[in-house]
Protein backbone atom coordinates (compact mmCIF):
# COMPACT_ATOMS: atom_id res chain seq x y z
CA UNK A 1 0.00 0.00 0.00
CA UNK A 2 1.18 3.86 -1.00
CA UNK A 3 2.06 6.12 1.57
CA UNK A 4 -0.46 8.49 2.35
CA UNK A 5 -0.04 12.22 1.59
CA UNK A 6 -2.14 15.06 2.84
CA UNK A 7 -0.86 18.73 1.22
CA UNK A 8 -2.16 21.70 3.53
CA UNK A 9 -2.59 24.21 1.01
CA UNK A 10 -3.79 23.74 -1.77
CA UNK A 11 -2.98 27.09 -3.56
CA UNK A 12 -0.05 27.84 -6.18
CA UNK A 13 2.86 25.52 -5.18
CA UNK A 14 0.65 23.02 -2.84
CA UNK A 15 -1.82 22.10 -6.02
CA UNK A 16 1.02 22.17 -8.49
CA UNK A 17 3.09 19.75 -6.56
CA UNK A 18 -0.27 17.70 -4.70
CA UNK A 19 -1.57 17.27 -8.62
CA UNK A 20 1.21 16.30 -10.49
CA UNK A 21 2.02 13.32 -7.24
CA UNK A 22 -1.78 12.57 -7.23
CA UNK A 23 -1.41 12.25 -11.76
CA UNK A 24 1.62 9.73 -10.88
CA UNK A 25 -0.92 7.55 -8.32
CA UNK A 26 0.09 8.71 -5.56
CA UNK A 27 -2.77 8.57 -2.76
CA UNK A 28 -3.04 12.44 -1.99
CA UNK A 29 -5.56 14.62 -0.25
CA UNK A 30 -5.59 18.52 -0.26
CA UNK A 31 -6.71 20.36 3.11
CA UNK A 32 -7.31 23.87 2.16
CA UNK A 33 -9.08 26.77 3.52
CA UNK A 34 -10.43 28.41 0.62
CA UNK A 35 -14.30 26.83 0.39
CA UNK A 36 -14.81 27.15 -3.77
CA UNK A 37 -11.82 26.10 -4.60
CA UNK A 38 -12.04 22.87 -2.46
CA UNK A 39 -15.72 22.20 -3.82
CA UNK A 40 -14.09 22.96 -7.76
CA UNK A 41 -11.51 20.57 -6.86
CA UNK A 42 -14.02 18.17 -5.55
CA UNK A 43 -16.56 18.55 -8.58
CA UNK A 44 -14.34 18.12 -11.72
CA UNK A 45 -10.22 17.65 -9.98
CA UNK A 46 -7.60 20.24 -10.48
CA UNK A 47 -6.44 22.16 -13.32
CA UNK A 48 -2.98 22.61 -14.61
CA UNK A 49 -0.75 24.20 -17.20
CA UNK A 50 2.29 25.70 -18.21
CA UNK A 51 4.06 27.25 -21.11
CA UNK A 52 3.33 23.91 -23.54
CA UNK A 53 0.16 21.93 -24.36
CA UNK A 54 1.67 18.89 -22.76
CA UNK A 55 1.32 20.56 -19.10
CA UNK A 56 -2.39 21.09 -19.29
CA UNK A 57 -4.28 18.45 -18.00
CA UNK A 58 -7.04 17.78 -14.93
CA UNK A 59 -6.23 15.39 -12.12
CA UNK A 60 -9.16 13.93 -10.00
CA UNK A 61 -7.93 14.48 -6.09
CA UNK A 62 -9.70 13.85 -2.59
CA UNK A 63 -9.76 17.60 -0.66
CA UNK A 64 -11.06 18.58 2.26
CA UNK A 65 -12.19 21.95 3.88
CA UNK A 66 -10.47 22.83 6.86
CA UNK A 67 -13.75 21.83 9.01
CA UNK A 68 -13.86 18.39 7.78
CA UNK A 69 -9.82 17.22 8.57
CA UNK A 70 -11.13 15.62 11.38
CA UNK A 71 -12.75 12.29 9.29
CA UNK A 72 -8.75 12.06 8.58
CA UNK A 73 -8.93 10.30 12.31
CA UNK A 74 -11.02 7.46 10.56
CA UNK A 75 -8.68 6.26 7.77
CA UNK A 76 -4.97 5.41 7.52
CA UNK A 77 -2.77 7.59 9.47
CA UNK A 78 -0.60 10.22 7.20
CA UNK A 79 2.49 9.46 6.36
CA UNK A 80 3.79 12.78 5.05
CA UNK A 81 2.34 16.09 5.14
CA UNK A 82 3.46 18.50 2.90
CA UNK A 83 2.87 21.88 4.38
CA UNK A 84 2.38 24.55 1.66
CA UNK A 85 0.40 27.77 3.55
CA UNK A 86 2.27 31.19 3.70
CA UNK A 87 4.76 31.36 6.36
CA UNK A 88 1.97 33.07 8.43
CA UNK A 89 0.06 30.40 8.72
CA UNK A 90 2.72 27.90 9.35
CA UNK A 91 2.66 27.09 13.06
CA UNK A 92 -1.52 26.41 13.24
CA UNK A 93 -1.33 24.16 9.86
CA UNK A 94 0.89 22.04 11.57
CA UNK A 95 -0.63 21.47 14.72
CA UNK A 96 -4.42 21.01 12.69
CA UNK A 97 -2.11 18.15 11.05
CA UNK A 98 0.06 16.25 13.88
CA UNK A 99 -2.45 14.52 15.67
CA UNK A 100 -3.35 12.49 12.17
CA UNK A 101 0.29 11.45 11.16
CA UNK A 102 1.88 8.02 11.50
CA UNK A 103 4.01 6.64 14.20
CA UNK A 104 6.42 7.36 11.34
CA UNK A 105 4.98 10.29 9.54
CA UNK A 106 7.12 13.06 8.94
CA UNK A 107 6.30 17.00 8.05
CA UNK A 108 7.46 18.35 4.90
CA UNK A 109 7.71 22.68 4.46
CA UNK A 110 7.36 22.81 0.75
CA UNK A 111 7.05 26.83 1.21
CA UNK A 112 8.82 29.81 0.97
CA UNK A 113 10.83 31.60 3.79
CA UNK A 114 12.71 29.15 6.42
CA UNK A 115 9.69 28.27 8.65
CA UNK A 116 11.41 24.63 9.43
CA UNK A 117 12.19 25.58 12.95
CA UNK A 118 8.43 26.63 13.28
CA UNK A 119 7.49 22.81 12.28
CA UNK A 120 9.82 21.40 14.40
CA UNK A 121 8.75 23.36 17.39
CA UNK A 122 5.55 21.30 17.05
CA UNK A 123 6.22 18.03 15.64
CA UNK A 124 9.87 17.64 16.81
CA UNK A 125 13.21 17.58 14.69
CA UNK A 126 13.11 14.25 13.90
CA UNK A 127 9.81 14.61 11.81
CA UNK A 128 10.48 17.86 10.24
CA UNK A 129 12.31 17.94 6.59
CA UNK A 130 12.36 20.74 4.43
CA UNK A 131 11.69 20.94 0.48
CA UNK A 132 12.59 23.88 -1.73
CA UNK A 133 10.59 24.94 -5.08
CA UNK A 134 13.35 26.52 -7.13
CA UNK A 135 12.13 29.03 -9.63
CA UNK A 136 8.80 27.27 -10.19
CA UNK A 137 6.46 30.55 -10.67
CA UNK A 138 3.25 29.11 -10.27
CA UNK A 139 0.15 31.04 -9.57
CA UNK A 140 -4.12 29.63 -8.03
CA UNK A 141 -5.65 32.11 -10.67
CA UNK A 142 -8.96 30.98 -9.63
CA UNK A 143 -10.86 27.98 -7.59
CA UNK A 144 -9.17 24.79 -9.16
CA UNK A 145 -6.61 26.34 -11.80
CA UNK A 146 -3.07 26.25 -11.09
CA UNK A 147 -0.88 27.87 -13.85
CA UNK A 148 2.81 27.41 -14.05
CA UNK A 149 4.47 30.61 -15.37
CA UNK A 150 7.89 29.65 -16.66
CA UNK A 151 9.52 26.98 -18.89
CA UNK A 152 9.89 23.28 -16.89
CA UNK A 153 13.44 23.64 -15.06
CA UNK A 154 14.66 19.79 -16.53
CA UNK A 155 17.81 19.07 -16.86
CA UNK A 156 18.85 22.82 -17.11
CA UNK A 157 17.44 24.05 -13.79
CA UNK A 158 16.72 21.49 -10.69
CA UNK A 159 13.12 22.97 -9.49
CA UNK A 160 12.57 20.75 -6.25
CA UNK A 161 15.59 20.30 -4.10
CA UNK A 162 14.79 18.17 -0.64
CA UNK A 163 16.46 18.07 2.11
CA UNK A 164 17.15 16.56 6.04
CA UNK A 165 17.70 19.01 8.63
CA UNK A 166 20.95 17.50 9.58
CA UNK A 167 21.74 17.21 6.12
CA UNK A 168 21.97 13.55 5.50
CA UNK A 169 20.82 11.66 2.73
CA UNK A 170 18.27 9.48 4.15
CA UNK A 171 15.27 7.05 2.51
CA UNK A 172 12.97 9.16 3.15
CA UNK A 173 14.42 12.45 1.69
CA UNK A 174 15.02 9.75 -1.17
CA UNK A 175 11.20 9.08 -1.13
CA UNK A 176 10.50 12.36 -1.22
CA UNK A 177 12.51 13.16 -4.26
CA UNK A 178 11.19 10.60 -6.16
CA UNK A 179 7.49 12.34 -5.21
CA UNK A 180 8.54 15.42 -6.65
CA UNK A 181 9.59 14.37 -9.87
CA UNK A 182 6.56 13.88 -11.21
CA UNK A 183 5.99 17.89 -11.51
CA UNK A 184 9.83 18.72 -12.92
CA UNK A 185 13.30 17.69 -11.93
CA UNK A 186 13.98 16.84 -7.94
CA UNK A 187 17.16 16.13 -5.95
CA UNK A 188 18.48 15.66 -2.38
CA UNK A 189 20.64 18.15 -0.91
CA UNK A 190 22.81 17.65 1.57
CA UNK A 191 22.60 21.71 1.80
CA UNK A 192 18.90 22.76 3.02
CA UNK A 193 19.99 25.36 5.21
CA UNK A 194 22.11 26.81 2.46
CA UNK A 195 19.42 26.16 -0.05
CA UNK A 196 16.87 27.56 1.83
CA UNK A 197 18.88 30.85 2.01
CA UNK A 198 19.69 30.85 -1.70
CA UNK A 199 15.37 30.47 -2.72
CA UNK A 200 15.36 33.42 0.69
CA UNK A 201 17.52 35.78 -1.84
CA UNK A 202 15.95 35.18 -4.90
CA UNK A 203 12.64 35.92 -2.99
CA UNK A 204 13.96 39.17 -1.55
CA UNK A 205 14.91 40.64 -4.58
CA UNK A 206 11.65 39.96 -6.26
CA UNK A 207 8.86 39.44 -4.42
CA UNK A 208 8.79 42.49 -2.43
CA UNK A 209 9.41 44.84 -5.77
CA UNK A 210 6.72 43.51 -7.65
CA UNK A 211 4.13 43.91 -4.24
CA UNK A 212 5.38 47.48 -4.14
CA UNK A 213 5.52 48.67 -7.59
CA UNK A 214 3.02 45.74 -9.55
CA UNK A 215 5.65 45.00 -12.23
CA UNK A 216 5.74 41.40 -13.37
CA UNK A 217 8.96 39.79 -13.51
CA UNK A 218 9.75 40.54 -17.25
CA UNK A 219 9.62 44.55 -16.64
CA UNK A 220 11.08 44.17 -13.36
CA UNK A 221 14.38 42.45 -14.45
CA UNK A 222 14.46 44.65 -17.76
CA UNK A 223 14.18 47.87 -16.52
CA UNK A 224 17.74 49.31 -15.14
CA UNK A 225 16.17 51.21 -12.30
CA UNK A 226 14.38 47.70 -10.35
CA UNK A 227 17.09 45.79 -11.79
CA UNK A 228 19.47 47.81 -9.63
CA UNK A 229 17.22 48.00 -6.91
CA UNK A 230 17.00 43.90 -6.76
CA UNK A 231 20.78 43.21 -6.87
CA UNK A 232 21.30 45.83 -4.03
CA UNK A 233 18.63 43.83 -2.16
CA UNK A 234 20.11 40.31 -2.68
CA UNK A 235 23.55 41.96 -2.28
CA UNK A 236 22.58 42.75 1.88
CA UNK A 237 20.72 38.83 1.62
CA UNK A 238 23.88 37.24 0.61
CA UNK A 239 26.31 39.13 2.97
CA UNK A 240 23.67 38.61 5.97
CA UNK A 241 23.32 34.76 5.04
CA UNK A 242 27.32 34.26 4.25
CA UNK A 243 27.62 36.62 8.06
CA UNK A 244 25.42 33.62 9.73
CA UNK A 245 27.36 31.21 7.94
CA UNK A 246 25.24 29.80 5.53
CA UNK A 247 26.90 27.62 2.49
CA UNK A 248 24.80 30.15 -0.03
CA UNK A 249 23.88 28.29 -3.66
CA UNK A 250 24.09 30.22 -6.86
CA UNK A 251 21.06 32.32 -7.71
CA UNK A 252 19.37 31.03 -11.06
CA UNK A 253 23.04 31.47 -13.19
CA UNK A 254 24.40 34.31 -10.85
CA UNK A 255 26.88 33.76 -8.59
CA UNK A 256 26.72 35.10 -5.35
CA UNK A 257 29.70 37.06 -5.70
CA UNK A 258 28.93 38.75 -9.04
CA UNK A 259 25.38 39.85 -7.01
CA UNK A 260 27.61 41.29 -3.84
CA UNK A 261 29.65 43.34 -6.42
CA UNK A 262 27.20 44.52 -8.51
CA UNK A 263 25.57 45.97 -5.72
CA UNK A 264 28.93 47.54 -4.54
CA UNK A 265 29.04 49.18 -7.95
CA UNK A 266 30.95 46.97 -9.48
CA UNK A 267 30.33 47.29 -13.46
CA UNK A 268 31.50 44.19 -14.64
CA UNK A 269 29.38 42.23 -12.10
CA UNK A 270 26.32 44.43 -12.74
CA UNK A 271 26.56 43.51 -16.53
CA UNK A 272 27.26 39.80 -15.54
CA UNK A 273 23.74 40.19 -13.63
CA UNK A 274 22.17 41.72 -16.29
CA UNK A 275 23.04 39.44 -18.78
CA UNK A 276 21.73 35.95 -16.85
CA UNK A 277 18.43 38.28 -15.56
CA UNK A 278 17.62 38.87 -19.01
CA UNK A 279 18.33 35.23 -20.48
CA UNK A 280 16.09 34.37 -17.59
CA UNK A 281 13.05 36.69 -19.15
CA UNK A 282 12.85 34.61 -22.35
CA UNK A 283 11.66 31.81 -20.47
CA UNK A 284 8.73 33.61 -18.92
CA UNK A 285 5.15 34.29 -19.90
CA UNK A 286 4.14 38.04 -19.86
CA UNK A 287 1.71 37.06 -16.55
CA UNK A 288 4.60 35.59 -14.58
CA UNK A 289 4.99 37.80 -10.99
CA UNK A 290 6.34 36.24 -7.56
CA UNK A 291 4.30 35.08 -4.85
CA UNK A 292 3.98 38.50 -2.88
CA UNK A 293 2.90 40.46 -6.07
CA UNK A 294 0.02 38.08 -6.38
CA UNK A 295 -1.29 38.75 -3.03
CA UNK A 296 -1.29 42.47 -3.34
CA UNK A 297 -3.52 41.71 -6.64
CA UNK A 298 -5.44 39.48 -4.43
CA UNK A 299 -5.91 41.75 -1.58
CA UNK A 300 -4.15 39.20 0.66
CA UNK A 301 -1.35 39.41 3.16
CA UNK A 302 2.13 39.19 1.98
CA UNK A 303 5.07 37.50 3.53
CA UNK A 304 7.11 40.74 3.66
CA UNK A 305 7.68 40.51 7.26
CA UNK A 306 8.99 36.31 6.52
CA UNK A 307 11.55 37.30 3.90
CA UNK A 308 12.35 41.11 3.50
CA UNK A 309 11.57 41.80 7.23
CA UNK A 310 13.70 38.44 8.38
CA UNK A 311 16.75 39.56 6.00
CA UNK A 312 16.60 43.18 8.64
CA UNK A 313 16.12 41.12 11.52
CA UNK A 314 19.23 38.98 11.00
CA UNK A 315 21.13 41.63 9.68
CA UNK A 316 20.80 43.25 13.43
CA UNK A 317 21.78 40.23 15.10
CA UNK A 318 25.04 40.30 12.55
CA UNK A 319 25.43 43.87 12.63
CA UNK A 320 25.03 44.15 9.05
CA UNK A 321 23.24 46.81 7.75
CA UNK A 322 20.32 46.49 5.61
CA UNK A 323 18.67 49.75 4.54
CA UNK A 324 17.31 49.14 1.14
CA UNK A 325 15.42 45.72 2.35
CA UNK A 326 14.32 47.87 5.49
CA UNK A 327 13.18 51.02 3.04
CA UNK A 328 10.92 47.94 0.80
CA UNK A 329 9.43 46.66 3.76
CA UNK A 330 7.89 49.78 4.65
CA UNK A 331 6.78 50.29 0.79
CA UNK A 332 5.11 47.44 0.88
CA UNK A 333 3.08 47.39 3.89
CA UNK A 334 2.56 50.94 3.14
CA UNK A 335 0.89 49.66 0.15
CA UNK A 336 -0.70 46.40 1.67
CA UNK A 337 -2.76 49.39 4.65
CA UNK A 338 -4.08 51.35 1.15
CA UNK A 339 -1.58 54.40 1.73
CA UNK A 340 -0.02 53.80 -1.18
CA UNK A 341 -0.78 52.91 -4.89
CA UNK A 342 1.50 50.42 -6.77
CA UNK A 343 4.31 52.52 -8.86
CA UNK A 344 7.60 51.42 -10.16
CA UNK A 345 7.84 55.20 -8.70
CA UNK A 346 7.94 53.92 -5.69
CA UNK A 347 11.19 52.01 -5.26
CA UNK A 348 13.29 54.77 -7.59
CA UNK A 349 15.85 56.27 -5.51
CA UNK A 350 16.12 53.91 -2.58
Amino acid sequence: MGKRIVVVGAGAVGGYAGGHMARNGADVTFVDPWPEHVNYIREKGIQLSGTTEQERFSVPVKALHLTEVQQISKERPVDIAFICMKSYDTEWATTLIRPYLAEDGYVVSLQNCINEERIARIVGWGKTMGCIASMISVELEEPGHVVRNVELGGEKHTVFRVGEVHGRTTARATEVAELMKGGDSSKVTANLWGERWSKLCINTMRNGLSASTGMNGIDRDTEDFSRDVSLRLAGEAIRVGRALGYDIESLGGMQTQWIVDAAAGDTEAQNLCRDDLLEQCKHRTLGQRPSMGQDIRKGRRTEIDFINGFIVDKGREVGIDTPVNAALVDLVKRVERGELAQSPDNVRGI
